[in-house]
């Protein structure tokens, strides 16, 4: 049913190829006296236990947890450091499917045995109202959160806000997920994105945190930066620091800055890629999702 003179939206979900037994293809919610909608499009290996413990519900288990992934097993003759993701299954069910996609990116491209502190940036400028609204941002987060489940052990990520103001740190963890980037962003005032800020303030907790493992810090970005010269220098000065910055482009605004960082035969950004995740990046399924995630990483990460 469509309400008179309101706007077509359509949805495409992932193919749920990971062997999802269940699947949230949306969800219907009420908010401020009105109906709502959120395209979702979770699938759970794990079947109802899954879904019911994502939403809050204790199951008693009754099966065994979910097989090895790829990443765990000897390759190529070498032994890998095993990844454990019995730990997603049991602190956050609906996202096992995600984080064993993403595992296996990290196996087609060679670094499964390789670790990497995960930082996230968001951008929380105007134009940006909406696909925090829609969920997507949410989306996103959870997305970064499964690769992180493969790179760093502690099932945490950094979450900074990119705002008019300082910028807002955070985290997102395994036992708090769900909806935590709602609940996170309506403390944040909107404005235009201060991004050279916000990237320092990632670096900043990375050295205070005193991580011996490098630094992977996705910077979602929609649309170009005021501050142009500041975040070249910031590039340039993080080179030597193990700190790989992906600029992850979706939104309305536009992105030539970030694209064309390395376009040039005498660009130097030996650290920085970006990836152009159109409007809706909920909409490419995980696979190749995660292999454009970690495509450039990987190459920077390999002797």
């Amino acid at each position: 049913m469509t309400q008179p003179a309101s706007p077509v939206l359509s949805f495409t979900a992932p193919d749920f190829t990971s062997g999802e037994t269940v699947v949230v293809l949306a969800e219907l919610y009420r908010r401020q006296g009105g109906w709502k909608v959120r395209a979702v499009g979770q699938g759970y290996a794990s079947g109802l236990a899954g879904l019911a413990t994502d939403y809050g519900v204790e199951v008693e288990p009754t099966a065994p947890s979910v097989p090895v992934p790829a990443q765990a097993r000897e390759t190529s003759g070498s032994a890998r450091t095993v990844v454990d993701l019995a730990k997603v299954e049991r602190r956050a069910p609906g996202l096992v499917a995600p984080a064993r996609q993403a595992g296996q990116a990290l196996v087609n491209r060679g670094i499964a045995d390789r670790r990497a502190a995960v930082y996230l940036i968001l951008d929380h400028e105007w134009h940006m109202e909406e696909l925090y609204e829609s969920f997507a941002v949410q989306a996103f987060a959870e997305r970064v959160l499964a690769l992180s489940a493969n790179l760093d052990d502690d099932g945490t990520v950094p979450v900074i806000f990119s705002s008019k103001d300082e910028p807002f740190l955070e985290e997102i963890r395994l036992d708090n997920y769900r909806g935590r980037i709602g609940q996170l962003h309506t403390q944040v005032d909107w404005g235009w994105g201060n991004v050279a800020a916000s990237m320092r303030r990632a670096v900043a907790h990375y050295q205070e945190s005193g991580a011996a493992d490098p630094a992977f810090i996705v910077t979602q970005v929609g649309d170009e930066p005021w501050d142009k010269a500041e975040v070249r220098s910031l590039l340039q000065n993080t080179a030597s620091l193990g700190v790989f910055w992906l600029f992850v482009g979706f939104g309305r605004g536009k992105l030539a800055f970030y694209k064309n960082l390395n376009a040039s035969a005498s660009a130097t950004f030996t650290n920085v890629a970006f990836h152009d995740a159109s409007k809706n990046p909920g909409s490419v399924p995980g696979e190749r999702f995660y292999l454009c995630l970690v495509d450039a990483f990987a190459a920077w990460m390999r002797p």
